[in-house]
């Protein structure tokens, strides 16, 4: 679940990041807030009328771009044309846009595997793109498919533009209008309300009939979790196995905890620093760095200017807790950044040159920025977690100690006050209960679905497996070891004797103690 910084950036996303894939996988303040995180519960249901199945579509050959156009996946695409309101059969219809990845092998199985993104807000096909080689294993033996959810990627995309991602916190007034801007640019194309869980698991359903599949496997990262999962409740004739990363369990809607566990995870990071010699050696104490940058910044803003590490241009702007808030966010999702934070943090420290952390955060940015529709971000958060949420019960003085603070809370509250909710079925949040196959995988120090999270889940499944990665962040496919394992986990739909003792001798990144890279 990629959750998002607030205030007047771009967007985030996410979910790699940069670690490949979270988009899901991450999140950086914005002012239109890109909530890229998970959703939870709401109280109004609405029953889905039961709609047709279409004629196969037809299929042509294509390529699945990286955001970045590092490379491209070979594929077959579609689209099937639904109802933007099942309620609504003869009203407004939409496409939702497909891939399919054939299996190498011309004997393969005849359970494909569905791949689901994070966000909310990340297309499938994007996704997959960013991290094809991962399930490389997976794929020589079983089909790919990749549903761009529907305000996603090339189905009907939710996207709105954002303002200059240097720009500090906008006030409640700036967010409000920034949203009510938005949902009247896309009100003009789209019922934006129509962009829940609950409706799009019916898609998914619906592209399975329609590629001739009996059984599917899942795999689900962050907010993809939750649509794996209740793809299985509503399906569960259709799951032949889930793969769950980044687990947010049914019952559980985000609010202020987000903020409590990305400083646990930052914590957990800087401790195991000073608890590594070469590290320790190196920059002492990374804590002290960072809440010593963070009492300079909240005496004041610093001026920066830097080559822009996208395009090279310059770049000049007030450097501010908000910033800095954004290098932490987006840098804790993934162990690959979090490798340079106490390299980062001691320097500026040290030398008052807030340059390379200022250049840090454009790059975290853009990564995240162009790959999350905002619009369905919006009415997956304010319907499936905001509208649960009791803003009375937070304690408002812990949240302060954190780095987060209550910014990203106040505006997303701000943003779903305006912002239409959509369906959401009776027992979206009820926990869930069954015997399918299940694969749980969690990172130690994940900052938004920590490992209690993979556990309360995990408790519904009778057939089930935790692996609890140590030292890891968010998102564990492409952590050592993990696709080797969801090959046999996959291949056998059962955890009865799966072999997990790789995952537990799997490191992460070794921390950087010049920019030249970690110690020999």
């Amino acid at each position: 679940m990629t959750t998002l910084l607030y205030s007047r950036g771009r967007r985030d996303t996410t979910e790699a990041e940069i670690e490949p894939y979270l988009t899901d996988q991450l999140p950086p303040m914005h002012k239109t807030l890109n909530f890229v995180a998970l959703g939870a519960l709401l109280a109004v249901s609405r029953s889905v009328g039961a709609v047709p199945a279409p004629q196969a579509p037809r299929l042509a050959a294509c390529q699945l771009e990286h955001p970045q156009r590092l490379t491209v996946v070979p594929a077959e695409c579609g689209e099937v044309t639904v109802p933007e309101n099942p309620a609504e059969p003869d009203g407004r219809r939409i496409s939702l846009s497909f891939a399919r990845v054939p299996a190498i092998s011309r004997r393969k199985q005849p359970d494909p595997v569905f791949v689901l993104a994070g966000g909310p807000g990340m297309a499938a096909t994007t996704f997959y793109a960013m991290v094809a080689p991962v399930f490389g294993r997976i794929h020589r033996d079983r089909d790919i498919v990749l549903v761009d959810q529907r305000g996603t990627g090339k189905s009907n995309p939710l996207n709105c533009d954002s303002g200059d991602e240097t720009e500090s916190r906008a006030s409640d007034a700036d967010i409000e209008a920034d949203t009510r801007r938005c949902l009247k640019v896309l009100s003009a194309r789209a019922n934006v309300a129509e962009y829940t869980t609950s409706v799009a698991v019916n898609d998914l359903d619906r592209v399975r009939a329609v590629l001739g599949y009996e059984r599917i496997n899942l795999y689900g990262v962050s907010y993809g979790t939750r649509v794996a999962q209740h793809y299985l409740r509503r399906f569960p004739q259709h799951t032949r196995s889930l793969v769950l990363d980044g687990v947010v369990p049914p019952q559980l809607s985000l609010g202020a905890a987000m903020a409590l566990d990305a400083e646990s995870a930052l914590t957990n990071i800087l401790s195991r620093c000073a608890h590594a010699t070469e590290c320790r050696n190196r920059f002492g104490d990374p804590e002290a760095a960072y809440h010593a940058l963070w009492a300079t910044l909240q005496a004041h803003a610093v001026a920066v200017s830097v080559a822009d590490p996208t395009s090279g241009k310059p770049s000049h702007f007030d450097f501010t807790t908000y910033q800095l808030a954004t290098v932490l966010r987006l840098s804790v999702y993934s162990t690959e950044a979090a490798a340079l934070l106490p390299l980062l943090l001691h320097d500026a420290n040290e030398s008052k040159d807030f340059s390379r952390l200022a250049a840090q955060f454009l790059l975290l940015s853009r990564s995240y920025g162009d790959v999350v529709a905002v619009g369905m971000n919006n009415t997956v958060t304010c319907t499936e977690d905001l509208a649960f949420y009791d803003p009375k019960a937070v304690d408002r003085a812990k949240l302060e100690k954190t780095f987060l603070g209550t910014v990203q809370l106040d505006g997303l509250l701000t943003v779903c006050k305006v912002w239409p909710k959509g369906p959401i079925d009776a027992d979206f949040h009820a926990p869930l209960r069954s015997d399918v196959p299940a694969l749980l995988l969690s990172g130690s120090d994940d900052p938004v679905t920590p490992p209690a999270y993979g556990e309360e889940a995990r408790r519904g499944f009778t057939n089930s497996l935790h692996v609890v990665m140590k030292d890891f962040s968010h998102g564990q496919l492409a952590a050592p070891c993990v696709d080797r394992v969801m090959e046999q986990f996959i291949n056998r739909a059962s955890v009865q004797g799966l072999d997990v003792s790789c995952t537990r001798a799997a490191k992460p990144m070794p921390f950087f103690t010049s920019l030249n890279g970690p110690p020999p």
